[in-house]
């Protein structure tokens, strides 16, 4: 069964960290871009980051930028968001999603494959 996994979320108080991690299971995510995304409630589901298939490409909604960080490590089929200085606006269910398509894009038509979400909830 090809599936993604994300975990890593909870409940973080305003400036808190959290890393989240998108694991693929019945596939690998070498030839996949990777991105995430995030739905608040009563909101769309918008692109957040996203890393080519290398890792040498990495792309910032500008909301996050400076803030967040993508990484991964083919090697553990594993790719993590790392969120700092996290703002009570972040709050959000994050997914992510791989890509065949070359390139790195928010444009969620072209992803294949997503997670189930994992909840991020940034609150005092």
């Amino acid at each position: 069964q090809l599936r993604l996994v994300e975990s890593g979320g909870g409940l973080v108080q305003p400036g808190g960290s959290l890393r989240l991690s998108c694991t693929a299971s019945g596939f690998t995510l070498d030839y996949s871009n990777i991105g995430w995304f995030r739905q608040a409630p009563g909101k769309g589901r918008e692109g957040v980051s996203c890393i080519s298939r290398s890792g040498g490409s990495t792309i910032y909604a500008d909301s996050v930028k400076g803030r967040f960080t993508i990484s991964r490590d083919n090697a553990k089929n594993t790719v993590y968001l790392q969120m700092n200085s996290l703002k009570p606006e972040d709050t959000a269910v994050y997914y992510c999603a791989a890509k065949r398509i070359a390139g790195c894009s928010y444009n969620r038509s072209f992803y294949n494959y997503w997670g189930q979400g994992t909840q991020v909830t940034v609150s005092s």
